[in-house]
């Protein structure tokens, strides 16, 4: 009897145990953590606070044009005129050396100046010379600048061959009312008959008669 009172005991004694083990089981929560980890995750959320994520519906922000100042286009207007200038300087001469790319004898003794082509018979230039071809054009180059007239005997020779037209006149004066009495275009007028844009179109020329200007004009064979 005392045998069984006494394990009555033990096993009430068990049980409050028991039911306050089980009651603090189950209060139990996760430990926490660790103060590193809560540091970060506060700078986290501090960093992003406020942040919205991009409206991708939208498209992209439109690139605003960008405003020059007028210096800065005339210096565009000025290198987009040069580069023209120089392809059409180069342009000119390659078609020079394909068109006219011929040698020229030239004769000069100051007073009378011809030349022809290398591949052009004397016969033909003695002819010319002593005008026996018929003027079909005449150029007078009177009141021009060099370089004015230069551009204008190009032109001329160029719409002349064009129509088929076999001899021409260009008048360039003999320089009697230039200072000092010096011709400037009769100093150039063999040289652009000869080597310049000009020549593609020449296949022979000589001073004129002096019916027909003598010293201050010259005839013109033009290529075929």
């Amino acid at each position: 009897m005392g045998k069984a009172l006494r394990a009555l005991h033990d096993e009430l004694a068990k049980r409050p145990e028991t039911a306050h083990a089980k009651k603090r089981s189950a209060g139990a929560t996760a430990p926490a953590a660790p103060p590193e980890v809560q540091d970060e995750a506060l700078l986290l959320h501090r960093l992003y606070a406020g942040v919205e994520p991009l409206d991708r519906s939208r498209g992209r922000i439109p690139r605003q044009p960008v405003e020059r100042s007028a210096a800065a286009e005339r210096a565009a207007k000025r290198g987009a005129d040069d580069s023209r200038t120089e392809a059409d300087a180069v342009q000119e001469h390659l078609r020079t050396l394909v068109e006219g790319g011929a040698r020229f004898e030239v004769a000069d003794d100051g007073h009378r100046v011809e030349g022809r082509r290398v591949d052009v018979p004397m016969d033909i230039v003695r002819t010319l010379r002593r005008g026996r071809f018929p003027v079909d054009a005449r150029l007078d180059l009177h009141g021009m600048s060099v370089q004015e007239a230069r551009a204008q005997v190009e032109l001329f020779l160029r719409t002349m061959r064009a129509r088929g037209e076999r001899c021409v006149l260009i008048i360039h004066g003999k320089g009697e009312h230039s200072p000092l009495g010096i011709g400037l275009l009769r100093g150039e007028i063999s040289a652009w008959l000869s080597q310049g844009t000009s020549s593609a179109h020449v296949a022979a020329f000589a001073t004129a008669q002096n019916d027909d200007g003598g010293e201050g004009a010259v005839y013109v064979l033009i290529r075929r």
